[in-house]
């Protein structure tokens, strides 16, 4: 029941149904820019119907690129590899996705270009892109040297041999599609091998990409072809319902379409440690993404540890995952996780304070959580923050809880995943 920007949560009895999720936040990104610089129309069908990705569109409707929205995909009409200049700022709302992957593609276009963003976003540093964009010869303006907005002096850029400091799947889109537009071979290695959606997007338009253990290599000024796809089912936002199912027994739920990523798969291999039962079937693969259908069935969960480099694999999905972790029999301890301080809100105060307001023992570290097993949660007033992740994962948190939960800032979820709750009332018994 909604009231507002509020919603209100009362227990389940059971989870039970089938669901298909919409399309991969993180892969609608990277076809969007990509298809944006490819040659001819690209048809991208179950692309994400998340605010965040809307505001990749946009900002690419203000660099000229012309783009249709039908009922069951997204048609662009990509100009090649040079954009048009912008009359007014680029608007990436609450997206950072958005900021930083496109600046890379911003680096290599020859006029300025402005990013701005949301308050939220203007408080979220870019140094992590800013660095190897201005070694390959880019000039970036940010307030305090690395916070939006962003004016990017673009063009004329060079190859670089680049190791990013810390695992970041975007800031590797953003230096490969910088790469793309620059003179020479640009090699990325990360100390952590972490989502590869950029890569296979990159190859996907036809660009010869190399990957050699930890490191990405591209070849500068290679030409993309658009293409027809259908982006996979979002495993970051199949996690909630994933883990609303593993807290009841008896559950049984079936998700079609889903991304199967290897890089992303670890939350599904976490879950059966935990005690969930799980099968997959019907797999395929398409553009280089797998994906297929999950059927889960619940069961009693233990308890696991995250760490490094885990954390990094699981970033996404640590707060539902803490938001489930008093009913564990164990519990669960976060390590490693300090990047959670920078998201959309900082995630480790975030769930900490809710987990405390429904009455849960929490450890709450400078780079993780401790959560221990074996609690009840009581139903009380929470607060999203502002996050969409938060409000979705206390959602879950809720539905074991003894009486109501009212989640204030619920339409936060409108980020990534509007028809939330909608699909959520859909599954639940009571």
């Amino acid at each position: 029941m909604s009231q507002g920007s509020s919603v209100v949560i009362r227990p389940a009895r059971n989870i039970s149904g089938s669901i298909r999720l919409p399309g991969d936040k993180s892969i609608s990104h990277r076809y969007a820019m990509l298809g944006a610089i490819a040659e001819g129309t690209s048809r991208l069908e179950n692309f994400s119907t998340g605010a965040d990705c809307a505001s990749t569109l946009g900002c690419l409707a203000r660099l000229g690129v012309r783009w249709e929205r039908h009922a069951d995909a997204v048609e662009i009409r990509g100009l090649g590899p040079r954009l048009e200049a912008p009359g007014t700022p680029l608007d990436c709302g609450n997206s950072g996705s958005t900021m930083r992957m496109l600046s890379g593609i911003l680096a290599g276009q020859e006029f300025t270009s402005e990013l701005i963003g949301d308050p939220s976003l203007s408080r979220r540093p870019m140094a992590r892109v800013i660095t190897p964009l201005e070694l390959m010869g880019a000039r970036i303006q940010a307030a305090d040297g690395q916070c939006p907005p962003l004016r990017i002096n673009g063009g004329n850029l060079k190859a670089i041999d680049y190791t990013m400091p810390t695992a970041s799947a975007q800031v590797k889109s953003a230096v490969l599609f910088a790469g793309l537009l620059a003179r020479g071979e640009t090699r990325v290695a990360e100390p952590v091998r972490v989502r590869d959606h950029g890569e296979l997007a990159l190859r996907a338009f036809g660009a010869e990409v190399r990957h050699e253990a930890n490191q990405v290599r591209i070849r500068g000024g290679q030409g993309l072809r658009a293409i027809q796809a259908t982006v996979p089912g979002d495993l970051s936002s199949a996690a909630f319902f994933l883990c609303a199912a593993a807290l009841f027994p008896e559950s049984q739920l079936l998700i079609r379409g889903l991304g199967m990523n290897p890089t992303r798969s670890y939350l599904l291999d976490l879950l059966v440690r935990l005690g969930v039962r799980m099968t997959v079937t019907e797999l395929e693969e398409k553009h280089g993404e797998l994906l297929g259908t999950i059927k889960e069935r619940g069961g009693m969960l233990g308890g696991a540890t995250i760490a490094s480099p885990y954390t990094e694999m699981l970033i996404d999905e640590i707060p539902v995952l803490a938001a489930i972790a008093p009913y564990t029999e164990t519990g669960i301890e976060i390590l490693n996780a300090r990047e959670l301080r920078v998201k959309e809100s900082d995630r480790i105060r975030s769930i900490a304070a809710n987990l405390r307001r429904m009455g849960a023992e929490v450890e709450e570290r400078e780079d993780g959580l401790r959560i221990p097993g074996a609690q009840s949660l009581t139903g009380a007033e929470i607060d999203s923050f502002g996050d969409h992740r938060i409000a979705m994962a206390f959602a879950i948190a809720a539905l074991r809880a003894r009486g109501e939960t009212m989640i204030h800032g619920a339409d936060a979820a409108v980020i990534s995943y509007p028809e939330f709750f909608d699909t959520l009332e859909g599954i639940l018994e009571r």
